[in-house]
């Protein structure tokens, strides 16, 4: 029982040193520099800095298209890369965005709105960035008039059924 237990052993100690050997060949040391370089860097985001948060476009009447630019700074030591900009409705159109933006450089994107609503009306843009929090929201506001010029809509008509009843039964 001894001669088994130190053959296997010696049989296990002869199989991993030799994998030791082989492992430590398979190492790039070109990647190894390339991973070192990125892990120091990991926690060097970009930095965006807005002009402004929000932009309130005034009082617009019903349907009149208004636009504005909003811009960023990449106040951080790396490239900004902005991937996405959203809108949370489809009247609101961004476009023309700046994608990369080098440390100390300033990118821009444009808003429409097609000024449709009705009264106080907000809408906000989600941009999609590599920065540590990986998303900043901008929002646009109007106050949306009905226009006077707009054609009138006649009232409705309404008719009763005085054979209908709410909620109960006929009998």
């Amino acid at each position: 029982m001894k001669k088994v237990i130190l053959g296997l052993s010696t049989l296990c100690m002869v199989a991993f040193t030799s994998c030791k050997d082989d492992a430590a060949s398979k190492v790039n040391s070109e990647k190894v520099a390339v991973a070192a370089e990125r892990d120091a860097n990991a926690g060097n985001f970009p930095v965006m800095e807005m002009d402004k948060m929000e932009h309130d476009f005034g009082t617009i009447v019903n349907g009149t298209p208004v636009e504005t630019i909003f811009k960023y700074t990449n106040t951080g030591n790396s490239m900004l890369v902005v991937s996405n900009i959203k809108s949370s409705c489809g009247c609101t159109v961004p476009s023309n965005y700046t994608k990369e933006v080098a440390p100390g450089e300033t990118g821009q994107f444009t808003v429409k709105f097609n000024g449709k609503g009705n009264g106080k009306v907000s809408k906000s843009l989600t941009m999609t960035t590599n920065t540590e929090k990986g998303a900043e929201v901008v929002k646009i506001t109007a106050m949306v008039e009905k226009d006077p010029n707009a054609p009138q809509k006649p009232a409705g008509k309404a008719t009763i059924n005085p054979l209908s009843t709410s909620g109960g039964t006929q009998g």
